[in-house]
């Protein structure tokens, strides 16, 4: 994590717990010749466009008060929801994934598939229970968690 993204982490995050968020991501990228501060928040119940604006203007405050400026160029601040199709990226992440629908992508096949989307059943230190559709039918898959390459939420059809 750059030094630019853990000084917002320590102004956001506070923030967040205040009014009852999760800072689910943070990025600062720079895509063509700007540069774009990210911030993904949620909560339970997902976040709306009047919580995202309200987080903007709190983070954009703090951050205009600090001396000497910590970010170096002009940015767009964005505040807005993870997406109902969101990586899962922390223990965090998936701990709040239980019972939920996921996708998750694999290092090496099991059961000869790469690939899974089901719900997840149960999460261990070591593994992944997934229910997953076959054919007509409901089967769970153990994964190893040292096999999971991605996994994000999914929208079931």
């Amino acid at each position: 994590m750059n030094n630019t993204v853990e000084v917002v982490a320590d102004i956001a995050q506070p923030i967040a717990e205040e009014k009852g968020f999760r800072v689910v991501d943070i990025e600062y990228v720079k895509e063509g010749k700007n540069w774009f501060l990210r911030i993904y928040i949620d909560k339970p119940g997902g976040v709306d466009l009047n919580d995202c604006a309200e987080f903007n203007e709190l983070v954009s405050q703090q951050l205009d008060a600090i001396e000497p400026d910590p970010i170096p160029y002009a940015y767009y601040l964005e505040v807005s929801s993870p997406g109902a199709e969101r990586p899962l990226k922390t223990e965090e992440d998936l701990e709040l994934a239980v019972g939920r629908y996921i996708h998750v992508s694999l290092f090496e096949p099991v059961e000869k598939e790469n690939v899974y989307e089901g719900t997840l059943q149960e999460l261990t230190d070591e593994k992944i229970v997934l229910e997953v559709k076959d054919k007509n039918k409901m089967k769970e898959v153990e994964i190893l968690r040292s096999n999971l390459s991605k996994a994000r939420l999914a929208i079931e059809f």
